[in-house]
């Protein structure tokens, strides 16, 4: 496809926003809250704003200003920057189509849960009736109404991989649905992408505002805000803070998938992406900081709920053991009573002192994330509706909240999406004989079949997989061939060039010191730790949903399953020296027939 007619934004606010939809997606509601728990409170956010500056900010300046030069989609910018390197964009490329494979199941679980929500009495508020009517589904009391209506209604899940089951049709039609409406929102490229973008990217910011004034006057919530910038500064010293510090970093501005490269392709030529670039990464971390006051509000809620539970057991025993008054003990004088009681009847004491529990709301705060599996899926699905139930018209709440992860969801889609086409269309055999129109729908449809595998009942666990291993070594891999690309085959002080023909000034030291050096020793420790630590656990494990204990529990993943995430890890990164020797053996190849030839033409 000729440069000259490349399609354009309308306009940069367009570029900025769709950046902005892409950038903020689940991860920052449901990854960055669970980090900051895990990792001291306020604590986490030294590290995390210190790995924004080193990592994050140049990264993402790096790829716009390679897609804003090149404008073209990832494999023809890196091709265009040394034939050797269209395996980078390949590599891009087979790993966003594993991302848009399962990143839009999550889409359809958001549908499955607003579809449910226009209820009288929402469906995860109360066990349903067994079939004699005669009590509650054993499995739902067993565990809970929230995680009954996730793992058995919304899943239907089966107790291991192993155990293959049906489609489920529900949510079979909720993913195409899914997929429809991200087709309908890329069917005419930037033409249509640049209109959704304005509603996908502020929506989600009026929810999160809504909810956080809604979250902030619940009973305790005050308690949740407060521990969060409680900065436990020992975290300080653990390496695993700073690492998951880098890799939520790396992984919440979508770094190596090409969906920035493709977006930049589409602006002017003398767009300043360098301050959209800065915007955007500190939007970002905003969002993920400001999504988490909302989230540690409701954790406070629960916690100061399961704290406030725990002292009227206590005080319910101590009043029935000693046949006291009931005012006579309060939760404000509970421990001295215990003393005092232990002291005057020590012997009737100890007969329940092993039914006496340790409330402490500071350790209900320490083990929320512990709880019920809160990272991801379990935090937006299972916590966030435990929460919603309990709130006055949980209706419109629940409306709310799942429209807002819709947005999140499909703004983030929008980037993958375009990930994949943006090369395809700029491939001359297809732009030239079949319709954009067209090119999208046949990406949409093959992922939307595909991706129709984790709509059976073992669906999870095989979504677990990809969520794992799809986008990790393989993003660390591809990110840090194209930094040593620019830096090291393009030449620094070419790309000095092209950014100042672009924004009419050279990039500050600070860019080039990061590119240089900083995020590639980076880069290259996370990616060691991962291999560390992939080698090091063991035999990978899954968590598994047993219905007659009402939890979850953990297995080792069958041998085909640990074969496949070999597959998964090494099909994306392989396309790199593959390509390469596939252009090198064509280069040979074409010289040698040079040779051949030439004698019989002189």
């Amino acid at each position: 496809m000729e440069k000259d007619s490349r399609p354009l934004w309308d306009n940069q606010m367009q570029f900025f926003l769709a950046c902005v939809s892409y950038a903020v997606g689940l991860g920052n509601v449901w990854r960055f809250p669970y980090l900051c728990q895990m990792h001291g409170g306020g604590g986490f956010l030294i590290p995390y704003l210190v790995m924004l500056v080193v990592e994050g900010i140049p990264l993402f300046y790096m790829e716009l200003a390679v897609g804003q030069q090149m404008r073209l989609g990832s494999i023809g910018a890196w091709r265009a920057i040394n034939p050797y390197l269209g395996g980078v964009g390949i590599a891009s490329v087979v790993t966003s189509i594993y991302l848009s494979m399962y990143y839009n199941v999550i889409n359809a679980w958001a549908f499955w849960y607003l579809f449910h929500s226009f209820q009288t009495v929402l469906p995860w508020a109360e066990c349903p009736v067994n079939r004699n009517l005669t009590g509650y589904v054993e499995e739902c009391e067993r565990s809970s109404a929230t995680e009954y209506f996730w793992y058995r209604e919304t899943l239907n899940i089966t107790s291991s991989m192993d155990e293959t089951g049906n489609v489920h049709m529900g949510q079979a039609l909720c993913l195409l649905l899914a997929w429809l409406v991200v087709y309908l929102c890329i069917v005419r490229g930037t033409e249509s992408t640049g209109k959704v973008v304005y509603f996908t990217a502020t929506f989600p910011y009026l929810v999160l505002i809504i909810y956080l004034i809604r979250g902030v006057t619940l009973h305790g919530a005050i308690n949740g805000v407060k521990y969060m910038f409680t900065p436990k500064l020992e975290q300080l010293a653990n390496p695993m803070t700073w690492i998951n510090a880098a890799t939520q970093i790396f992984f919440s501005l979508g770094l190596g998938f090409g969906s920035l490269i493709a977006f930049a392709s589409y602006n002017q030529p003398n767009n300043n992406f360098e301050r959209q670039a800065i915007a955007v990464s500190i939007i970002n971390s905003g969002t993920s900081i400001f999504a988490s006051l909302v989230t540690f509000a409701i954790y406070g809620f629960k916690a100061t709920c399961n704290y406030e539970r725990c002292l009227d057991r206590m005080i319910l025993l101590l009043l029935n053991t000693f046949d006291m008054e009931e005012d006579s003990i309060k939760p404000e004088n509970l421990d001295y009573w215990k003393i005092e009681l232990n002291t005057t009847y020590p012997d009737k004491f100890a007969s329940i002192s092993s039914r006496l529990e340790v409330c402490s709301l500071e350790a209900e705060l320490d083990m929320m994330p512990l709880k019920r599996a809160v990272e991801g899926t379990g935090l937006a699905f299972i916590v966030y509706s435990e929460a919603i139930k309990n709130m006055g018209l949980p209706q419109f709440w629940s409306v709310l909240y799942f429209s807002m992860l819709l947005m999140l969801g499909i703004g983030s889609m929008l980037g993958n999406v375009a990930a994949v086409i943006t090369p395809l269309r700029d491939w001359d055999f297809l732009s030239k004989r079949v319709k954009k129109e067209t090119v999208n729908g046949l990406v949409c449809l093959f992922c939307g079949v595909t991706s129709l595998v984790f709509t059976v009942q073992s669906g999870n666990y095989w979504f677990a997989i990809f969520n794992e291993y799809a986008a990790t070594f393989s993003l660390l891999f591809i990110v840090l061939i194209e930094i040593l690309s620019v830096c090291y085959i393009y030449g620094l002080k070419r790309f000095e060039k092209d950014i100042e023909v672009m924004i009419g000034h050279r990039p500050h030291w600070y860019w080039k010191i990061s590119w240089a050096a900083v995020s590639p020793v980076l880069i290259v420790a996370l990616f060691v730790f991962y291999i560390a630590n992939y080698i090091m656990g063991g035999t990978p494990t899954y968590q598994a949903w047993d219905g007659n204990r009402g939890e979850t529990v953990t297995k080792e993943y069958p041998v085909y399953a640990q074969v496949f995430i070999g597959i998964l890890l090494v099909s994306s990164m392989s396309c790199v020296p593959l390509v390469a020797l596939v252009t090198l053996i064509k280069k040979k190849s074409s010289k040698a027939k040079e040779t051949t030839v030439s004698p019989a033409t002189t």
